[in-house]
């Protein structure tokens, strides 16, 4: 960790506290502000860590930059789900690919599968079966495809090894499934804060996954 990425790893964390107070109060003032100021922080830590900066470093710091476009998405006053949701499944194919192109191998490869693919049939019939009960049929295909490409970057976390990126991406799926369960089965008091906490979580071990 260098001086620089300190500075930013603590403006994050500050911004993201800020962020859960601001879902809390339903403060959207304050979220346009901290939410994606945390993203961008985290964007910044991961820039300019004392790390090689090489393939691994490159996707990671593209992934964050499209958690960035789909943070603004999904905190505009319009539905703007399906673009923020476009925007995060990109960032979950490029989080793939900065594990593949790590140090995998095969044997966690196959306790990924083992893990990550039973979660993401039960939550894909859990969310599809809400969205056709909400008449929203439009949607069944984006979300399947979604829970597709997270569950592939879970899998590849697992497979490339490195414990604080394997917790950041499992709870990059906490946070989704909270946001899926949110808006297609049933919303909950809590629901918010935890999807934001989750998240910030998750961003944060998939960065200092670069240590």
């Amino acid at each position: 960790m260098t001086s620089a990425s300190w500075v930013f790893l603590v403006i994050a964390i500050a911004a993201a506290v800020l962020d859960w107070a601001a879902v809390a109060r339903d403060s959207a003032r304050l979220e346009y502000v901290c939410k994606p100021l945390a993203t961008l922080a985290l964007l910044a830590t991961a820039a300019t860590l004392d790390v090689a900066q090489n393939a691994t470093w490159t996707w990671r710091i593209v992934a964050l930059a499209f958690c960035l476009v789909g943070d603004v998405f999904l905190m505009l006053p319009r539905d703007a789900f399906v673009p923020g949701l476009a925007s995060f499944a990109v960032a979950q194919v490029l989080f793939t690919v900065s594990f593949a192109v790590d140090d995998t191998n095969v044997g966690r490869l196959v306790l990924g599968v083992a893990i990550a693919v039973p979660a993401a049939i039960m939550l894909s019939r859990r969310f599809v079966a809400g969205i056709r009960r909400a008449g929203r049929p439009e949607l069944v295909t984006p979300v399947v495809v979604y829970v597709t490409v997270i569950s592939a970057m879970a899998v590849a976390s697992i497979a490339a090894g490195v414990a604080a990126a394997i917790v950041g991406a499992i709870l990059f799926m906490a946070s989704d499934s909270l946001i899926a369960e949110s808006r297609f089965v049933k919303e909950r008091s809590w629901h918010g804060v935890g999807i934001m906490v989750t998240y910030h979580a998750a961003l944060v071990g998939l960065v200092l996954g670069l240590l």
